[in-house]
């Protein structure tokens, strides 16, 4: 019994002992090289870059009162629609103790004046029914009178602009009523009731009462680097792709390029400026774009302040020969394939010189040194085995 136990154990550890040997026989030898392979495609190829920026408004306008006081009331609140001349809010006048002064003093005198000219021409008009002055001079007492009742009046105009802020002549142009200056879209109204306003004049640019701007008219604002900017010219066509709205594309069109660069985080980049196309939205689906109607319902998603990406395209070769950049091999200023020359036991590849163009990060043109039937070596395929 003992006899037969030690018969297995030995053919265990002789079997151990093999495998192990066979093992790292095998792991020992060299293992085979496997390249993907390739074979030239005619496609379309883009060189483009990404631009950040935001949406804005072309034209974007502050609000200002015309005279100092105090937020009375507000007829708007930001998001709604006005039209030109439509009151955003009405300012109650807290009147300036000198101007107010002067203007008490103007109404005295006016009146004190208009008194003294009304009695002389009483006296006067008296005389003339009596032949006793002449037509000239009645009609120069009468002229006095007229200039002192309308000075009287203009005294009295002036006393409530002070005041009140609106006299009874002009109340129709009244300037505590804050007007929009043009059709658009409030965007902020940074006032509340209560709040002290002033107009603006040489010293101050003037309390804000509200911002409007015209959202129909928008514009793409970014920069780019100075090493791409040459390649832009006004006119260029581009896609939009707003942040907030990732399922939907605008087209755009760059018209304008800063003459002057402005240093970001070290870099010199160029200020873009493109107008946004409003008359058609693309919707994106699984990757594919198509073409849907502009509605004014859209529009109005696209809001002020937007962050967006502009995709533009700088350089294009439509359906030319073309091979993944991996498998390209760059030496200096020069370019090569390993070709297929045979692929019957062994893969033998030839390197062959070729001239590249356009590249777009993923493909690159070849214009010259390849056939369309050819197969062009690509990276080395890892297996498992290989990875360990």
């Amino acid at each position: 019994m003992k006899k037969y136990t030690k018969l297995i154990v030995a053919a265990i550890v002789a079997i151990i002992f093999f495998g192990t040997f066979v093992f790292l026989w095998q792991k020992s030898r060299p293992k085979e090289i496997v390249y993907s392979e390739f074979t030239p495609e005619v496609l379309d190829i883009q060189k483009t870059t990404i631009i950040t920026g935001t949406i804005e408004p072309r034209n974007e306008v502050n609000v200002k009162p015309q005279i100092s006081g105090i937020i009375s009331e507000l007829l708007k609140e930001p998001g709604q629609t006005v039209q030109a001349g439509e009151v955003i809010a009405k300012v109650k006048v807290i009147p300036d103790m000198g101007q107010l002064s002067s203007a008490e003093s103007r109404v005295r005198l006016a009146d004190i004046n208009l008194k003294q000219v009304e009695t002389d021409y009483k006296r006067t008009e008296s005389l003339h029914e009596q032949k006793i002055v002449s037509d000239e001079e009645f009609e120069k007492a009468r002229q006095q009178l007229k200039q002192a009742r309308e000075e009287k009046a203009a005294a009295d105009d002036a006393l409530q602009v002070v005041r009140d802020g609106v006299s009874r002549s002009n109340a129709s142009a009244s300037s505590t009523l804050i007007r929009s200056t043009i059709s658009g879209v409030i965007l902020d109204i940074p006032v509340k009731v209560g709040n002290s306003v002033i107009n603006s004049n040489t010293f101050n640019d003037g309390t804000t009462i509200a911002t409007v701007a015209n959202m129909q008219d928008l514009i793409f604002r970014g920069n780019i680097d100075e090493t791409e900017v040459g390649r832009l010219s006004v006119g260029m066509p581009m896609k939009l792709t707003i942040g907030a709205m990732q399922d939907l594309t605008v087209d755009a069109t760059l018209e304008y390029i800063s003459p002057k660069a402005v240093q970001n985080n070290g870099a010199n980049q160029f200020e873009i400026k493109a107008a946004v196309g409003l008359a058609s939205l693309t919707h994106k689906e699984s990757g594919q774009s198509a073409v849907v109607s502009y509605s004014s319902e859209q529009a109005t998603k696209i809001r002020a302040g937007f962050s967006a990406n502009a995709e533009i395209v700088l350089a294009e070769a439509k359906q030319v020969l073309s091979i993944p950049e991996s498998a390209i091999e760059f030496s200096g200023d020069s370019t090569f394939v390993y070709v297929l020359t045979d692929s019957t036991s062994k893969h033998v590849y030839d390197r062959r010189a070729v001239a590249t163009g356009l590249s777009d990060g993923l493909n690159i043109e070849v214009r010259q040194g390849l056939k369309p039937q050819e197969k062009v070596r690509g990276p080395q395929i890892i297996t498992d085995d290989q990875k360990d």
